[in-house]
């Protein structure tokens, strides 16, 4: 059973048309792995050194980069399988058959790993095209090319599988959270993957780096430290030959084990896994103080603006209120329905004010103030809706922080830059991810709305960002300061606005966060590293990504 489960979930997976987005990435990811002969970029670092583009060299260092890149991008890839289930439905149907749990969960490990083998898959065809293209060997070696992807990556990539089952069936690591946990964790996995003492052979690394430098010494040629990883290198790498790892059979029972504990650890989430079974999430979710599952209307409404938050307001008076919702988001529902009705509001959004608004009714006094101004607002409420009082405890003492050690301003800006990630990858995204995207569809002001969300976010990166502001004001770097205030949030509405998850932002920011912080001046959208780039340059890169979700929402308002 388990197996059909596996085979019928790949097959749906397949038919999407991000399927083939992420087989480009996969080919992408070749090209990359074995640069232009006299190219200054390489994959792996052997001082002036690199092997002949033969089927050897160029399949397992194709392969160490997937193990590389794939086993951590691919998560983000594969770990909605459970989620769709439940979020569709077809979980509860499954769990009304005779099927284990065990049984669900192995099916979906198997999913999930069928999913990066394609990926992988993928990249192999791609290094055999590139072995050609380069044309330093045109003589192809099967065996060579593809054992590294079945020792080397496919292992790896059955830990990532596992870890996709274990984090979508934990409900603490079951959002965002689990997201950020997972970067780091697989940055910390990729660096130590590496080392000779690696557990199980790691990603293999350590076997093609005994294998070559023992070959260059063989040739007269002394190397000393070896890296994986896209580099810069100041002169181009000479092309030397090289035989091959000659992968043991110790080595391969290694990585059988390895793969053996993937699966054995995607079973693990048996014995607390709800079965999607309501009754279940429900007492979870009352013994940790936690408020039930529930689609939040306001939550929806941000992402089209007031017209649609007047149209969900107008609804709210023929449908009760779910008192379980975000009290912030709730309040702006509220405070809308009982401004105006429905059309009212429309009319306010669009700029044109009816004659019963100017001049106001017995029942209805006339409002004054820019109607923008209050969806901005609105924005700001929806978006901190149901933030806990902990986060805002945190944001309050890196504010204080800030003001009280100006000496400190750049780490602490980093700091709280890093703290509302995931309340910035809400932006953008929250209508579809509420299922009310069909609803708000129809309604106009699709486009300022996406502004609004993004001036809501500019106040949320301000307020947060304010201590080390008025410090970086003195030292005459607030120009910098106010560039990052305006990128984030532009890049959390394009990657949430144009790929339509929290998942993009929740991957990329911490990522380019965690450059920043370690010292790549060249990515430095803060201000706060010497050598970086311009306010100019920041301030127009979030201009262009603001520009991209704007274009991006009207385009899809058009062809609804």
């Amino acid at each position: 059973m388990w197996a059909a489960l596996a085979v019928a979930d790949f097959r749906e997976r397949v038919r999407r048309p991000a399927y083939a987005i992420v087989l480009l990435a996969a080919v992408g990811l070749g090209y990359l792995a074995v640069p232009a002969v006299g190219d200054h970029w390489t994959i792996v670092n052997a001082g002036s050194y690199r092997g002949v583009y033969d089927s050897a060299y160029v399949g397992t260092v194709t392969a160490l980069a997937g193990a590389l890149w794939l086993s951590a991008g691919g998560f983000f890839v594969i770990r909605t399988a459970i989620a769709r289930d439940r979020q569709t439905g077809v979980g509860e149907l499954l769990a009304a058959t005779p099927m284990r749990t065990g049984d669900y969960l192995f099916g979906k490990f198997l999913s999930n790993l069928l999913v990066l083998a394609s990926m992988a898959a993928a990249l192999a065809v791609a290094a055999l095209a590139m072995q050609l293209a380069r044309g330093e060997s045109r003589s192809v070696d099967v065996v060579a090319l593809l054992t590294p992807f079945v020792l080397c990556t496919l292992p790896v990539l059955a830990v990532s599988a596992a870890a996709a089952v274990v984090f979508e069936t934990t409900p603490v690591l079951r959002g965002g959270l689990g997201n950020i946990i997972w970067l780091f964790v697989a940055m910390v996995a990729v660096i130590a993957g590496q080392s000779a003492n690696a557990p199980l052979g790691g990603l293999g690394f350590n076997a093609f780096a005994e294998s070559l430098r023992d070959d260059l010494a063989a040739q007269g040629f002394k190397v000393t430290d070896l890296a994986l990883g896209l580099m810069y290198m100041d002169n181009p790498p000479r092309a030397v030959p090289w035989s091959g790892v000659d992968f043991t059979s110790a080595f391969a029972a290694q990585r059988l084990l390895l793969l053996a504990l993937a699966a054995a650890a995607a079973l693990l989430p048996a014995f607390w896994f709800d079965r999607f079974d309501r009754a279940r999430r429900s007492i979870s979710a009352a013994r940790s103080g936690k408020r039930g599952e529930t689609d939040s209307v306001a939550g929806a409404a941000g992402a089209a603006g007031v017209a649609g938050a007047a149209t969900l307001a107008g609804t709210a008076e023929t449908q009760p209120l779910d008192a379980t919702r975000s009290p912030g988001a709730m309040a702006q529902v509220l405070t809308l329905t009982a401004e105006s009705p429905p059309a009212s509001a429309m009319s306010s959004w669009s700029g044109r004010t009816p004659t019963s608004e100017a001049h106001g009714t017995a029942d209805h006094p006339p409002r004054r103030g820019w109607g923008f101004g209050r969806v901005v607002v609105g924005e700001v409420r929806i978006l901190v809706g149901g933030v806990s009082r902990w986060w805002w405890l945190g944001a309050a003492a890196l504010v204080v922080a800030g003001l009280a050690l100006p000496a400190a301003a750049s780490g602490l800006l980093a700091a709280a830059w890093i703290w509302p990630v995931l309340v910035w990858s809400r932006l953008g995204c929250q209508a579809r991810e509420q299922g009310a995207e069909a609803l708000l569809g129809a309604c106009p002001g699709a486009v300022l709305g996406v502004l609004a969300q993004w001036l809501s976010g500019v106040v949320l990166t301000v307020a947060v960002g304010v201590g080390p502001a008025l410090a970086m004001a003195v030292d005459g770097r607030l120009a910098e300061w106010l560039a990052g205030a305006v990128f984030v949030p532009a890049l959390a509405l394009a990657l949430g606005v144009i790929g339509r998850t929290q998942r993009f932002f929740q991957a990329i920011y911490p990522l380019l966060w965690y450059l920043v912080v370690n010292d790549v001046a060249g990515l430095d959208y803060m201000g706060v590293l010497p050598g970086g780039p311009s306010p100019v340059t920041i301030a127009t890169a979030a201009m262009l990504l603001l520009l991209s979700a704007l274009t991006a929402a009207g385009v899809r308002q058009r062809l609804r």
